[in-house]
């Protein structure tokens, strides 16, 4: 294995840690009332956000759903910025007028989170055609859960995307659970990946808990979306450790099935890979130790930064 293969993961590494204690200092925040409006988190699903964003491009459109903020901060759009408008701060992405639902990030290419099931797709889509007619290079990634993929908007989407050659990447992070409906009480067949064949795209599903795979996956798909040879529909099978929102209590679901998950926790997978190729026990702590003083100092910033005034609260808005 090469250094740069173990400098690669360890970097994942590091992404999916802040990604980790960020969410979970939001869920502590949210608990205090100190979160506007509600709070959807990816804890257990970093390896989905890091694996398919690091093997893209950063001129590539990023298309994100309601539990976006893992996608953000592997996009590297700054964890304070991110913070800052969850809490409804004046230096947040969007001077907090956005929120977790509605977060864009436009000089990296991020085109929003959304609160609507299966709403990010067209919107995609659509990004995916004006890619076309400028006859640019680059592609759009669109997240989405397996709920979505039950919504209408799916299936226009992927059928329009493959009509038309549009360069667009279908990223579905399948936890198991849309709200509290188990996958296979939800949808007729699975894979998801099995729908792209109906469209006539290609479509892969791989494990979304180990970021290698991940990344291997994207950039596969990636290359082949880029080249010109249609859209791709990638199904990453993973799994959320938290409630599908801060206030589900999860009991639809066992916690001996949750302790199995955790088993296969994206963290400890990755550690353990790097482990074996090398890296010390000290390097690995210290980049826990590093993650956590780092999501503690941009809390202690953001919640010093003041809410935004009358005129951030009614600025862009032109109707």
């Amino acid at each position: 294995m090469t250094d740069t293969a173990v400098e690669d993961v360890l970097a994942s590494y590091h992404q999916m840690l802040l990604i980790r204690f960020f969410e979970e200092a939001l869920s502590d925040l949210f608990t205090k009332n100190l979160v506007g409006g509600t709070a959807h988190f990816c804890i257990g699903q970093e390896a989905c956000a890091v694996g398919v964003i690091s093997a893209a491009r950063p001129t590539d459109w990023i298309v994100s759903n309601h539990r976006g903020h893992g996608h953000l901060l592997a996009r590297g759009v700054e964890p304070y910025r991110v913070m800052a408008e969850l809490l409804g701060r004046r230096d947040g992405c969007c001077r907090g007028r956005g929120g977790s639902q509605h977060m864009s990030a436009m000089a990296q290419c991020f085109l929003g989170t959304n609160g609507i099931t299966g709403g990010g797709l067209p919107i995609g889509t659509g990004a995916a055609l004006a890619l076309k007619y400028q006859n640019s290079d680059g592609i759009v990634l669109v997240f989405f859960g397996d709920g979505a993929s039950n919504q209408g908007t799916f299936h226009e989407s992927l059928n329009m995307a493959s009509l038309w050659g549009l360069p667009v990447l279908y990223v579905c992070e399948n936890n198991r659970y849309s709200m509290s409906l188990e996958v296979g009480k939800a949808c007729a067949r699975t894979p998801v990946s099995e729908r792209a064949s109906a469209y006539s795209m290609r479509g892969e599903t791989c494990d979304g808990m180990d970021v290698l795979e991940v990344r291997r996956h994207a950039s596969e798909l990636i290359d082949h979306v880029r080249s010109g040879k249609g859209p791709a529909l990638l199904e990453l099978l993973t799994y959320r450790f938290c409630g599908h929102s801060k206030n589900d209590a999860r009991v639809y679901r066992t916690r001996e099935e949750e302790a199995q998950w955790a088993e296969r926790d994206c963290l400890k997978l990755a550690r353990e890979w790097l482990s074996t190729h090398g890296v010390t026990g000290p390097e690995l702590d210290g980049a826990v130790a590093g993650a956590k003083e780092v999501v503690a100092a941009l809390v202690v910033r953001a919640m010093a930064c003041p809410h935004g005034d009358r005129e951030d609260a009614t600025g862009g808005v032109y109707a």
